[in-house]
């Protein structure tokens, strides 16, 4: 079964490089009836982007019941997890997608159990990228390194924020006199319990 789509037919093409023509991408969706007005074209921009601003554009200018059209889902994205998370929003928002060279079309009931499969893949994917990250942090910490950005504050630092509280000193003083933000003094200062 084909969902109709009720509102416009766009179409995104990409080119990775300036020597690259999309020209192929825009006869493919002339004849499949977009308008040349309604083709989105990033130039010299790689797939890896998740922001490009043609994309972006069209995705600022569709509505509910558009449908996109791409040659194939990289040009979308090269990032699986992107491109899954992409469809995603565009079929939150009641926005479908074709791809002509992958036989991907969001209104028919294959395409839709697709984008399930899809999904699934990169729910999976998200989940090993979590193991892995969580296995070289432990590993890290057992050799006795610690990630994340330097303490703000040293020690010397910390007992000198402290005695200026206990002498009255406001904290945007004592921030001042640190050479750090008010955060990091009440942050330090709440955890030696002043």
């Amino acid at each position: 079964m084909s969902v109709p789509t009720t509102g416009h037919v766009v179409a995104y093409a990409r080119v990775s490089t300036q020597d690259q023509d999309e020209q192929l991408q825009i006869d493919a969706f002339k004849a499949a009836g977009v308008h040349k007005s309604a083709i989105y074209i990033d130039h010299g921009v790689s797939g890896k982007q998740t922001s490009r601003p043609m994309l972006d554009k069209m995705l600022d200018d569709l509505e509910p019941g558009d449908k996109i059209l791409v040659w194939d889902l990289t040009r979308l994205g090269r990032n699986s997890g992107h491109v899954i998370t992409l469809l995603a929003d565009l079929k939150e928002r009641g926005i479908y997608v074709q791809s002509l060279q992958d036989g991907l079309d969001s209104t028919t009931d294959m395409g839709e159990a697709m984008m399930g499969v899809l999904a699934i893949f990169a729910a999976m994917e998200r989940k090993f990228t979590i193991r892995r990250t969580r296995a070289g942090l432990a590993v890290a910490r057992a050799e006795g390194r610690v990630g994340g950005r330097p303490r703000a504050l040293n020690s010397e630092q910390a007992q000198l924020a402290r005695h200026m509280k206990e002498q009255g000193k406001s904290v945007a003083v004592i921030a001042a006199t640190l050479k750090c933000s008010v955060p990091t003094v009440y942050r330090h200062l709440a955890a030696q319990g002043a």
